[in-house]
């Protein structure tokens, strides 16, 4: 499937009215913006989801921007969680507008935009997030309730050789790990498609595996809070490990961490209430 036959389908979808009138409120503002989440899964890799939420990457500098005009266009806004995430909703229409990772990484940059593809969405000639900077992404998101890595098979099922590689690696910096755990389930979920992941990206990835053998970390840290932020409150909580969201290179402080984690009992009960 290619992205142009994906898009059109995605343009008939009935909710695409709806975002329609987000779009332009952006666009008549003058705000850069991308379009990203599930809309760009199915533009990339062929998979169709349906969701409430259409996802709008911007500049953590211009969210303020944003849901300015957002409220001038009639919609209610919010700021949910203000170390990665905003919001805006008019009636149907619910918009996330995303600026980091909900860990505090992956911070929407020049480069996103720089990288971005161009498309046409219901007329309108608007950016897409390149799939490097999804695949970055949704690579942390491993909860119990929703893990992204399907997407991630996905879209390196559909893209892989046209990706640039060294850019992706450069994204993970130290969390290489990271990506490579993604890259050996993608060759366990496609075996026969293995040879679409670069050997020297696989070799450069294994060789600093082998590197770190009968080495250890001295500092006692849980990195897991990076890639889930229930399930392993745990080990910060009362296993003395320290929480790797308050590294300096990780968005949050402790006021952001205090809030991200008082909103899963809220989301859970919601998810229940949902469900009966």
């Amino acid at each position: 499937m290619t992205a142009k036959s994906a898009a059109a389908r995605k343009d008939k979808g009935k909710s695409n009215p709806l975002h329609r009138r987000s779009v332009v409120a952006l666009h008549d503002a003058g705000i850069p913006f991308l379009i990203g989440g599930a809309y760009v899964v199915e533009v990339y890799a062929g998979v169709s989801r349906q969701t409430k939420d259409f996802d709008l990457y911007l500049r953590p500098q211009h969210v303020d921007l944003a849901l300015q005009a957002f409220k001038r266009a009639g919609y209610k806004t919010e700021r949910t969680f203000p170390h990665w995430l905003a919001k805006a909703e008019r009636g149907r229409d619910c918009i996330d507008l995303i600026f980091r990772a909900g860990n505090g990484l992956c911070e929407v940059d020049d480069s996103w935009f720089e990288r971005a593809h161009n498309s046409e969405f219901l007329g309108m000639q608007v950016k897409l997030c390149a799939p490097e900077e999804m695949i970055w992404m949704k690579a942390y998101i491993m909860e119990r309730e929703r893990f992204d890595g399907a997407d991630i098979a996905h879209i390196l099922q559909s893209c892989a050789k046209k990706l640039d590689w060294p850019h992706l690696v450069r994204r993970f910096g130290p969390d290489w790990r990271v990506l490579l755990s993604h890259l050996v389930l993608f060759g366990y979920i496609y075996p026969g498609e293995r040879d679409k992941i670069p050997n020297a990206i696989m070799n450069d990835l294994i060789a600093r595996l082998r590197s770190e053998k009968g080495t250890r970390e001295t500092t006692r840290i849980c990195n897991g809070t990076l890639l889930s932020r229930k399930q392993y409150l745990l080990d910060i909580q009362e296993r003395g490990f320290r929480d790797a969201r308050l590294k300096g290179r990780v968005h949050m402080n402790a006021k952001d961490i205090a809030h991200w984690t008082r909103a899963i009992a809220k989301e859970e009960r919601a998810q229940r209430r949902t469900i009966l």
